[in-house]
């Protein structure tokens, strides 16, 4: 497998392009033509060759840039890596999971080589040939998940099983949609999800928690959430809001169409062997409306998404605000026709529509 990876940035000048590889694998959230919060899980195994689910930890044209924005943000802010002290054995099993499927899955650009608890890594994009003992934090520069998810695309959670109940005990978070891991760090499940709006007087989260603390090793879960973001940035967390909150004020009709961004997070769970905590790897992908407007099905589809929206969603997802000029932008590729079922762009492949 061959990947070419850009140059970019997501702040400043936001030189973020995906190409037309890219774009085609995009994992678009919806599949119909309406959206109502639901627990849509799924067993994460390998489907769909050269898309976001061919493999167990997703490696793109960005993967470079982001692990350079990760970098950046975490100098800045070094509580965005946070790991209470019993969950370092559930960093170093996250460790181990990251890189055997890596070395698995590109093996052109990732070496695992086991000498019983002597590992050597190697990766080939960032430049890290990296000889360490297994288990013991002072061979590596960071603790086991810092070291780990300073080479791995999306933000990471290590969830504690006790009490019947989750808690978000451990991570490392600079890429997330408007929530605080300082802030949530020791919250159970349901502290965690308090601020989403109607899921819990529909019995989502219970339903949530159940599935997942059934969770079992080998047989990981994903499910795809979504969010608004001006601009292509990866870092729309709270601590930086004054910086990027005031960007929304700034679309107009001319701009909303490259600057707007639909902001898909694949979510997935996987029970980790030694310590029976859960992580849950939340990978961000970003598409400009432009972009989403060149594939038809998805173009129709959007619009009609955000014009029946329950207002309190189209809040908590972050464009009650913007939503007149998304409506003017998007029904401009709605001709009224209907479309398949599923996600993806390539109707031919997915089921026929119902007569």
């Amino acid at each position: 497998m061959t990947i070419q990876f850009n140059d970019e940035t997501f702040k400043d000048d936001y030189t973020f392009k995906n190409s037309k590889e890219a774009l085609a694998r995009f994992p678009f959230p919806f599949h119909e033509d309406s959206y109502m919060y639901s627990v849509n899980l799924e067993p994460h195994v390998t489907s769909r060759p050269g898309s976001v689910y061919e493999m167990g930890f997703d490696v793109d044209e960005h993967y470079v840039s982001e692990m350079r924005d990760r970098a950046e943000v975490l100098a800045q802010d070094p509580l965005r890596s946070q790991s209470l002290p019993h969950m370092t054995l559930a960093g170093w099993d996250f460790l181990e999971l990251v890189m055997e499927n890596k070395s698995k899955d590109y093996p052109d650009l990732f070496e695992l080589h086991k000498d019983g608890n002597k590992w050597r890594w190697i990766n080939k994009p960032l430049g890290i040939d990296d000889t360490f003992t297994f288990l013991d934090e002072t061979t590596l520069p960071y603790g086991p998940l810092e070291y780990i998810g300073r080479q791995t695309q999306g933000d990471h959670v290590l969830l504690d099983q006790r009490e019947d109940n989750l808690w978000a005990d451990a991570g490392i978070v600079t890429t997330q949609a408007d929530w605080s891991l300082d802030f949530d760090i020791g919250m159970n499940f349901f502290q965690w999800h308090a601020p989403v709006p109607l899921a819990a007087e529909l019995g989502v989260f219970k339903r949530a928690l159940k599935f997942l603390m059934n969770i079992q090793l080998g047989a990981p879960a994903r499910r795809l959430n979504w969010t608004m973001t001006v601009n292509p940035l990866l870092d729309t967390s709270p601590e930086n809001y004054a910086e990027w909150g005031i960007q929304k004020t700034e679309i107009t009709p001319e701009t909303i169409g490259s600057k707007q961004h639909l902001r898909v997070e694949l979510q997935t769970l996987w029970r980790l062997p030694r310590s029976n905590a859960l992580v849950f790897p939340i990978r961000c992908y970003l598409a400009s409306f432009e972009d989403i407007a060149t594939v038809p099905k998805w173009g129709r589809r959007l619009h009609r998404v955000v014009r029946d929206i329950p207002d309190e969603l189209a809040t908590y997802k972050g464009f009650i605000d913007n939503k007149p000029l998304m409506l003017d932008f998007l029904s401009k590729f709605d001709d009224g026709l209907p479309t398949s079922d599923g996600i993806w762009p390539d109707i031919e492949t997915e089921p026929p529509l119902q007569k």
